[in-house]
């Protein structure tokens, strides 16, 4: 499956909105998920003229769900890169 792919997978038909940035069912993140997709069809303009677009997952236990990617959480990764920035000085 590609994220990418420009058709939906079947799967998403079931999905649900989480509320929070994980499975709403068990909790898991989504670096568990076994499936991911991507809506890169249908962005979203925000009010200060960003785009989002859906991200779905299907999650480990079985159930499918979606959220916006503007609602995903700050990287791990960002931070390290914000503190190697702050040792150059």
């Amino acid at each position: 499956m590609d994220a990418f792919s420009p058709n939906p997978p079947q799967w998403i038909e079931s999905a649900t909105h989480a509320t929070e940035f994980c499975c709403p069912k068990c909790h898991a993140s989504v670096t568990e998920a076994l499936r991911v997709w991507i809506n890169r069809r249908s962005p979203v303009i925000t009010d200060d003229y960003r785009r989002k677009w859906q991200e779905f997952y299907e999650c480990h236990c079985g159930s499918a769900w979606w959220a916006w990617s503007s609602d995903r959480p700050p990287s791990e990764f960002a931070d390290r890169e914000q503190l190697d920035q702050l040792d150059d000085f």
